[in-house]
């Protein structure tokens, strides 16, 4: 079924009204937010999503708020005929795509802050990047009031600060975290993997390669420098690798495990993330290990 093509909130808020009234038995909404061009990664929450709700809302909106002045907000790719063709196979009901106008008719003196968990990885590089997640997302749960949302773990911090920030505003909304989508080779699926050049493409694989190594790493009793110099190398090993951090944290709470300890003996789940630039191309991975469950 070609999903309902929404551009203003009071008609997205209708639309919602009448479908959880005309069916009660039946009246969960997920949603799942992105900023469009649309790729696997996405189109595996919003299947998770119709399989969970009744309702599936796609929100697809390029949100300036979360770009410093020296990024890439205009040529973010936009695809819209892409976007409802790939919203419509994996079974999203509704696409809601607000202009700028529409979804900030003033300027903006409200934003959402997560403190503490946006200090450190792309928060630390970005300034306020993760304030213009927080604020948009928030104002999708308050248009939409979804019972469920959907992110992907490929952005671990992201999902952190989305998760603390509904639990602190006390929103009933089950954040739903979802695993990395990745081409067949390794690389992490990203709308930005289509700025890479061939020879770009190709060194990219050395962020997944270097995660994929972990494991065997953690089990010789790496401390998190060892680990973090391990990693740096590998990395470093391609020419076109230009490495913005390398971080191993507690998760969720995104704090430095203790120093000098073998990261196998951690009793909390560790973030392994990664931001590297090939080119004007920057890319992120992670890996979430939880080492108390193999020892």
């Amino acid at each position: 079924m070609t999903p309902k093509i929404v551009r203003h909130i009071a008609e997205l808020r209708e639309e919602i009204a009448v479908f959880r009234r005309l069916n009660p038995e039946n009246a969960q909404v997920g949603l799942v937010p992105t900023m469009g061009y649309l790729h696997e990664g996405h189109a595996s929450l919003i299947r998770r999503s119709s399989q969970e709700n009744g309702l599936t809302v796609l929100s697809i909106f390029v949100n300036p708020l979360q770009f410093g002045p020296t990024e890439d907000y205009d040529r973010y790719p936009r695809d819209e005929a892409r976007d409802v063709a790939v919203a419509k196979a994996a079974g999203a009901s509704i696409v809601f795509m607000p202009s700028v106008e529409e979804m900030y008719p003033e300027p903006n003196r409200t934003t959402v802050s997560v403190s503490g968990l946006t200090d450190r990885l792309c928060g630390a590089s970005r300034p306020g990047h993760f304030d213009g997640v927080a604020t948009v997302v928030s104002k999708l749960f308050h248009i939409v009031l979804p019972d469920h949302a959907y992110f992907g773990m490929k952005d671990a911090q992201q999902v952190a600060v989305v998760a603390r920030m509904t639990r602190d505003l006390n929103l009933p909304i089950d954040i739903v975290p979802c695993p990395t989508v990745r081409e067949s080779d390794g690389l992490a699926k990203s709308s930005r993997n289509v700025y890479l050049n061939p020879d770009e493409r190709k060194q990219a694989l050395v962020l997944s390669q270097s995660l994929a190594q972990v494991p065997g790493w953690l089990e010789d009793g790496m401390t998190e420098a060892e680990l973090v110099v391990r990693i740096r190398g590998k990395i470093r090993s391609q020419p076109l690798a230009n490495i913005e951090y390398v971080e191993v944290l507690t998760y969720p709470d995104l704090a430095p495990p203790v120093p000098d300890r073998p990261l196998s003996e951690s009793k909390e789940p560790l973030l392994v993330a990664l931001a590297v630039r090939f080119g004007k191309t920057r890319l992120i991975d992670n890996m979430l290990m939880f080492p108390a469950e193999v020892n």
